[in-house]
């Protein structure tokens, strides 16, 4: 205990915290909408965009976060825009945006040393990150409590949300544009590899907790700050890293649901 109390003592680790819960928290309340709406992998594709783009701007010697948000924001639109006109299907089109930053990403490492974008580190957390976090927390928090019901219309059927006024487009544009920007904050410390994992496991195992919308977004907020906080303690403890114990501890608590699923079933 005194060690786990000893740790929140450093200043990276305070740092992270914030960024994590408040990342973790925008991430699974967006996740539940792209999960029901069957377009979570954009998070991998974006993720990808964000890592290609922060490659650039390191080499470049300019400031990473400042260039990666509006190009992950741009590939965010580009995707909805390809969504909405069906000229490609969803997992293609996110396919080709993935691996075509991919490359690129991996192309300019030849350059410079972006490893801890590709695999993430807490180290990499800095003022500039939690301010951003925080305003990003009360951008989505707002959305969620004041648009609730235009959120659950447009989630489970966009087509009758249109027919009743509600601005569509503009709702999938700004949750583009907070996933986008969720993607490339949570990156920094899960890693283009992983952070996917922040939108979809969260919505998985709240999906299996409850069975109403708001009992899900709930759910999957409650459980996205619980498994976080359980990744980073453990990643401190035994020093591994820090995006790939929250993935692990998010995998057991899914298996775990599950299994007391199909348990109760039978």
């Amino acid at each position: 205990m005194n060690l786990i109390i000893t740790m929140f003592q450093y200043p990276f680790i305070q740092r992270a915290l914030i960024v994590g819960v408040l990342v973790s928290l925008c991430a699974a309340l967006l996740g539940v909408c792209l999960v029901l709406k069957h377009y979570s992998m954009i998070g991998d594709g974006l993720s990808h965009v964000s890592f290609g783009a922060l490659s650039v701007a390191v080499a470049l010697g300019v400031s990473p976060l400042w260039i990666s948000i509006p190009i992950v924001i741009i590939a965010s639109f580009c995707l909805l825009r390809i969504r909405e006109n069906a000229h490609m299907k969803n997992d293609a089109a996110i396919a080709v945006v993935s691996s075509s930053a991919l490359a690129i990403g991996i192309t300019v490492t030849a350059l410079t040393d972006v490893s801890s974008y590709m695999f993430g580190s807490i180290l990499v957390m800095n003022e500039q990150d939690v301010m951003i976090s925080i305003v990003l927390c009360v951008i989505v928090l707002a959305l969620f409590i004041l648009f609730y019901s235009r959120i659950f219309s447009i989630t489970f059927d966009e087509n009758f949300s249109k027919a009743s006024g509600i601005p569509v487009g503009r709702f999938n544009a700004l949750l583009s544009v907070l996933t986008a920007v969720t993607i490339t904050l949570g990156m920094r410390m899960m890693g283009a590899m992983l952070i996917s994992s922040l939108i979809i496991f969260p919505a998985l195992i709240a999906m299996r907790l409850q069975r109403s919308f708001s009992g899900v977004i709930i759910a999957a907020a409650i459980t996205a700050v619980i498994d976080f906080l359980l990744g980073l303690v453990i990643s401190f403890l035994l020093s591994t890293p820090t995006g790939a114990s929250i993935v692990l501890v998010n995998l057991c608590v899914l298996l775990i649901v599950t299994a007391i699923q199909k348990i109760r079933g039978k």
